[in-house]
């Protein structure tokens, strides 16, 4: 029997492999989620002297390459699970302070953080595994009016099934740190879906651009890249 659970533990596992043989600063940005192509960070703006947040962050790769390549004033790795963010503080700690990990929900995070943000993102980050009617009207209220959200998330399920065509979530397989199974939600949503929903959280000037997968791997995943900005 699968153990229900949204601990934050689950993500105890993920990118462990790589953080032992890979500690270096990334040299390039991907959205796409075979990570090997498609535009990069370009698509935030120019982020010299501004404040940034990547939510859902994990081991903070992302973050190091803006924060070591783009002169931000500040970006702040945002990540729920304590094995994610022990990982990216092994990594990244001496970007400090331009780099700021912090292990927060993002929902709370933004909350306490009203017109501070110039640009929010996520790569398959917390906008995939948060529901959406929190986690939106927060990054609007966090970011300063004309500030930017954008996110990456699956165009479809990893097995090939169509994208909701509601603001409904799936249950998707996880291991506890013990290896036990376990389960956690995923919106995975169709462009009209997230659309509405960020108009409604108070984004304008919403665009979709659906990216190709970028290799034949064995799980090749169309890619939405969404860029929003929140009401001036």
């Amino acid at each position: 029997m699968v153990r229900m659970t949204t601990t934050a533990d689950l993500w105890h596992h993920y990118g462990r492999i790589r953080a032992e043989r890979d500690r270096a600063v990334p040299d390039s940005f991907h959205w796409i989620w075979s990570q090997d192509g498609g535009p990069g960070s370009e698509v935030l703006g120019d982020l010299a002297g501004r404040v940034i947040g990547d939510l859902g962050a994990g081991a903070a790769r992302h973050a190091a390459h803006l924060a070591v390549r783009h002169d931000p004033a500040e970006i702040v790795a945002i990540d729920a699970s304590p094995a994610q963010y022990e990982m990216a503080t092994d990594l990244f700690a001496h970007l400090a302070p331009r780099l700021r990990i912090t292990s927060s929900d993002a929902v709370p995070h933004l909350q306490a953080a009203e017109n501070v943000y110039d640009v929010l993102y996520s790569v398959f980050g917390a906008v995939d595994f948060t529901d959406p009617r929190a986690l939106l009207p927060a990054a609007a209220a966090a970011l300063k009016p004309g500030g930017r959200l954008v996110f990456s998330t699956l165009a479809h399920y990893l097995n090939g099934s169509p994208a909701q065509t509601d603001l409904v979530a799936a249950d998707i397989p996880a291991k506890t740190p013990e290896g036990d199974r376990a389960s956690l939600r995923r919106w995975v949503l169709q462009e009209q879906v997230w659309v509405k929903a960020l108009d409604e959280a108070g984004f304008t000037d919403v665009t979709v651009e659906m990216l190709p997968a970028g290799s034949d791997g064995p799980r090749p995943v169309d890619t939405l890249l969404v860029i929003a900005d929140r009401q001036r």
